[in-house]
């Protein structure tokens, strides 16, 4: 009985510890300690300390430090006094750091006139990494004011930090290519292995496998990387073989690192390696051996961050989803909204969103619901799937998820409609098209916003460039005064070399100049391409309307007879579509598909007629792609399809000078006025898109062409019936 009673109490203590231990490991806690020279206990000050998992601290006068860690985190000590030193954390205990023959008096000078200098620069650095997340315009500010300061030192070191901490910039916010251009500037200055990492995980996230495959290769030669490092090498040598298509090698370098993780207790990395293992073989279509995998990530992330632990099940229940195992999808998705709830709860105080950041996409309850609703629809649980669709419709509305809830609502409106309650389903699926409207309106901001971005972005670029410039001009105008302090009697080469450096600096003004105006061509290229990508899923859609009406009416032969005419002329609109310009003959040709396209919807409506002047040249003229499309789109579907009886569309070309013409599109429709009046009230909310679009288009372009086109819009009769549309166009000189 007693020998029963003392295993019973050994059972209980044992997994009291278990408990604990695994308790610990969940959560961050911290860590205190100091650094001092071995021999003579000399406190170490300015020493910096940072965590695997990112935490950061500097040592205070006494050499002591606190900061925040989880078991598995690798500390790394950095100064200008020693060469860096290492630990990995298993517990709370404090943490002692001892240097070898450090000797104040020797280095104290050198290393307190470093820290002088780097302590502001420091600060400046500091603030950019707080507003890195939040603030993109304001950080690249706090890094430049760096730069500043240290063109006039030349600190090697601190700017290499100050490129680095750019580079991370950029890297967060997406801006790849910029992130490469920093991490290089940064390893020019000073070849540090974190800075290598960095550039390389930049090429990584910016698909350039082979430049990122060479970096990691380099730095696995290295005997001075730490363990976490070299952890983190074969983790990139692993994606970037992954990205390259060699599934193998992948594997091979994804186990090189999980087997180093393991055996230096890496905690975070041993997770991550396990989720990557089984994406490498799922893509492969080893899918037993993923799911082994994955399920040895999803134990593992229970003992990581509850934000870790969720990301994990979503990525395994996307898994069970692609493989058809809904029950298991829908089972890990309900864990899933559980650990949620719990971060969301009051004493959690997470942010207001009920989401999970992931770096590319977010985790929110009302995307889980979402996803919870469509793997029962896939299973024809309908009454089951409906709850989660609405729910999930509901917090998106009230979070501003216009995704979600635009995908949850096309989804609820299928629902219905297989259950045959078809009034929902027709009233879902109108709720279903305003949101989509919605969304298309706020894809226009969230575009133009990242336009006027990237032109501050770019302004703010140029100008870093011309302080490392300046930095350049100033260190040889530094050395040509030393120089001349030591070679008097060579006077005259000191003159040369001074009117050498005007001209220089000439030279950087007038490149300075046209990397500007290069800088606003690429500016107006790239709001033409986002425009033209907006203007053809605008058609697509309304043009596919006139498809669904036929299909509605089961009028089999002229939907298909439709179809055929649409594919000729999506053919031409596609072929089009790169054009700033394209010859008049084409656009007319586009113009009579689509307007016979649109008479034989509504050949009850109106009679058209395109007259062109024989006089006229039309192929000497070039004419910007989808110009005209979007006002006989209005005066069809705004203008003649609401009048009583049938009217007329008239498209004619004749000239005004020898080297211009006038297209006018007229319109006997019930007018504009009247147009606006049967709007609904969501319609007069919104700008129509193709319209908004053609103007832009036109600004662009007559900027960069010098007013080539002119429109006006007027109406056709005195009583406000009817719209005329003019057009002037300019031939190329």
């Amino acid at each position: 009985m007693n020998k029963r009673l003392h295993l019973f109490f050994t059972f209980l203590l044992f997994c009291f510890v278990a408990f604990s231990q695994a308790q610990s490991q969940r959560s961050s806690f911290e860590i205190k300690g100091s650094v001092k020279g071995e021999e003579n206990r000399e406190p170490i000050s300015g020493v910096t300390v940072t965590t695997s998992s990112g935490s950061y601290t500097v040592t205070n006068g006494l050499g002591e430090f606190k900061i925040k860690a989880i078991i598995g985190d690798e500390l790394m000590f950095e100064s200008f006094a020693f060469e860096t030193v290492t630990h990995i954390v298993k517990s709370s205990e404090d943490v002692d750091v001892r240097v070898r023959d450090y000797t104040p008096e020797s280095k104290a000078s050198k290393v307190a006139s470093k820290s002088r200098s780097s302590t502001s620069i420091q600060q400046l650095l500091d603030s950019a990494n707080y507003y890195k997340k939040t603030d993109i315009e304001n950080s690249i500010d706090f890094v430049t004011k760096a730069i500043v300061q240290i063109g006039r030192e030349g600190d090697k070191d601190l700017l290499s930090k100050s490129y680095t901490t750019l580079g991370e910039i950029y890297h967060y916010h997406k801006q790849y290519d910029l992130a490469v251009n920093s991490f290089k500037e940064a390893l020019l200055a000073s070849d540090t292995v974190k800075t290598e990492l960095l550039l390389a995980q930049s090429y990584l996230a910016n698909n350039e496998y082979v430049s990122a495959q060479s970096i990691f290769l380099a730095l696995a030669k290295k005997s001075s990387l730490t363990s976490y490092q070299k952890a983190q090498v074969y983790e990139g040598l692993g994606d970037a073989n992954k990205g390259l298509g060699a599934t193998d090698k992948a594997i091979e370098n994804y186990s090189l690192g999980l087997n180093l993780a393991k055996k230096k207790s890496i905690t975070p990395k041993i997770t991550d390696l396990n989720s990557k293992i089984a994406d490498a073989y799922a893509d492969d279509n080893q899918l037993e051996e993923a799911e082994v995998y994955y399920d040895n990530s999803l134990e593992l992330s229970k003992n990581e961050a509850p934000q870790r632990a969720v990301q994990e099940k979503e990525k395994v229940a996307d898994f069970y989803n692609k493989r058809n195992e809904y029950d298991k999808e829908v089972s890990l998705r309900k864990k899933s909204l559980e650990d949620l709830k719990v971060l969301n709860s009051p004493q959690k105080k997470v942010a207001k969103t009920s989401g999970v950041n992931t770096g590319s996409d977010s985790i929110s309850s009302q995307r889980i619901k979402y996803k919870i609703g469509n793997a029962l629809l896939s299973q024809q649980k309908y009454d089951q799937a409906i709850p989660y669709l609405i729910e999930s419709i509901d917090e998106a509305s009230v979070d501003d998820d216009l995704v979600v809830q635009k995908d949850a609502t096309r989804k609820l409106s299928e629902v219905y409609k297989y259950q045959g309650d078809f009034n929902k389903a027709l009233e879902t699926y109108q709720e279903y098209v305003s949101i989509v409207d919605t969304l298309y309106v706020r894809k226009e901001q969230e575009i133009s916003r990242a336009t006027r971005l990237n032109r501050e972005i770019a302004t703010k670029q140029n100008r870093i460039s011309g302080l490392e410039k300046e930095r350049e001009l100033y260190q040889s105008k530094y050395d040509l005064v030393l120089t001349s302090e030591q070679l008097v009697e060579r006077q005259k080469w000191l003159i040369y070399s001074l009117v050498f450096g005007m001209l220089l600096l000439g030279l950087t003004t007038y490149f300075f100049y046209r990397s500007n105006k290069q800088q606003k061509l690429a500016n107006n290229l790239l709001a033409l391409k986002s425009l033209r990508s907006q203007m053809n899923p605008h058609f697509i859609f309304n043009a596919l309307n006139s498809v669904n009406n036929y299909i509605a009416k089961s009028d089999e032969r002229s939907a298909n007879r439709y179809l055929s005419d649409f594919s000729t002329l999506m053919r031409a609109v596609l072929e089009n579509s790169e054009e700033d310009f394209i010859p008049l003959t084409k656009e007319i040709e586009l113009l009579e598909l689509y307007t016979k396209l649109e008479h034989s919807r509504f050949a009850d409506k109106f009679d058209y007629e395109i007259k062109i002047d024989e006089e006229i040249d039309i192929a000497a003229y070039q004419i910007p792609p989808m110009l005209l499309q979007p006002y006989i789109e209005n005066a069809i579907w705004h203008g003649l399809r609401y009048k009583d009886e049938k009217g007329f569309l008239k498209i004619s070309v004749k000239n005004i000078t020898k080297n211009s013409i006038e297209i006018t599109i007229i319109d006997n429709g019930i007018g504009r006025k009247k147009s606006t009046e049967l709007k609904t009230n969501n319609q007069k909310k919104q700008k129509s898109k193709g319209m908004g679009n053609i103007k832009k288009r036109i600004d662009i372009l007559n900027d960069m062409y010098k007013d080539k086109v002119d429109v006006v819009i007027s109406d056709y009769k005195e009583d406000g019936t009817g719209t005329q549309v003019s057009f002037s166009l300019n031939k190329e000189q």
